[in-house]
């Protein structure tokens, strides 16, 4: 039981960063590599404003905004400079990481003695405390509300065309880099937020937490569109199973044995065969191996002209 409510609290604490690169991969077809320096951000400035002093809540959402401009940032410097996206996002990310490292002081910030969000009143039931659990479930529920209202917006609608197609916005008399900006942001604010969290649910603010990050939340996202695509869910609840289904493989591989070391390496096959699997490759290869297999069994016009359906099909 301890067990399911650890990878539920971290799958949803790791919900939110997938919502924000959800945004940007899926949404915006843009991708952000800033996120692995903002979710740190968020979680380092956190950490400095609780040992400070300030309230555990507003230290947590000026920890969000301090990584939304990080996002800010990389908007400019892909609409303004007219460099790559992917490029732009690698360049944030490399200078957020001596900007995290500042804005800490050092590399590590122990919060164990800390008044946090997670200092709580204990809610038993069964002998397990669920108030971290309940108080998450509470979180996410709320941005999984604002995160759809946002989108039926008219706001929501030209961040959608972005991805799809930039001149329906310029049609419209949008400003499509403003849009662009807004994603990035919000989707940055949403790392900062789940970095904060984090470190606050860890109990410790590390400068290399975020190391990593935005690969496994694409991985989170990746996993959730492949396993649910036929069912019609939203985007949001996508991105949720997708995150606390990626922490419950992560458990379980690692309670099978796999040396933790590895796991950075089997993620990334997990990730290209999903990948492969949503963009129908795999499934390719194997109709042309079933085909091979067809010409050396069947002979005669019949199965030309099954042959030749088949490759119009492909």
């Amino acid at each position: 039981m301890s067990i399911l409510i650890s990878i539920l609290e971290q799958g949803l604490l790791f919900a939110i960063l997938v919502f924000g690169i959800y945004i940007t991969y899926k949404i915006m077809d843009f991708a952000d590599l800033s996120v692995d320096g903002t979710y740190p951000l968020g979680a380092a400035t956190a950490a400095v404003l609780l040992l400070r002093g300030m309230n555990p809540w507003a230290a947590t959402i000026l920890g969000a905004m301090t990584a939304s401009l990080g996002g800010l940032v990389t908007g400019i410097i892909h609409t303004k400079l007219k460099i790559n996206g992917l490029m732009a996002g690698i360049l944030v990310m490399f200078g957020l990481y001596s900007v995290n490292l500042r804005v800490m002081g050092k590399a590590n910030i122990p919060l164990f003695a800390e008044t946090t969000v997670f200092t709580l009143p204990e809610v038993s039931i069964g002998g397990e405390n669920l108030s971290t659990l309940l108080l998450l479930l509470l979180i996410v529920t709320v941005l999984l509300f604002v995160y759809e209202a946002f989108f039926r917006t008219k706001t929501g609608f030209f961040l959608r065309a972005v991805g799809d197609n930039e001149e329906i916005l310029t049609s419209l008399g949008a400003d499509a880099h403003k849009i662009k900006i807004l994603g990035l942001m919000t989707a940055n604010f949403l790392a900062g937020l789940s970095g904060a969290l984090t470190a606050q649910y860890q109990g410790f603010s590390d400068v290399g937490m975020g190391t990593g990050s935005a690969v496994t939340a694409l991985a989170a996202v990746i996993i959730g569109s492949s396993l649910l695509k036929k069912l019609s869910l939203p985007m949001t609840s996508i991105a949720l199973s997708g995150a606390v289904l990626y922490k419950g493989i992560l458990v379980l591989v690692l309670r099978l044995g796999l040396d933790p070391n590895d796991f950075k390496l089997a993620t990334a096959i997990a990730v290209i065969l999903a990948m492969g699997m949503s963009s129908g490759a795999l499934k390719k290869r194997r109709k042309q191996s079933g085909l091979k297999k067809e010409t050396k069994e069947d002979k005669g016009g019949a199965f030309y002209a099954k042959a030749a359906k088949l490759v119009k099909n492909l």
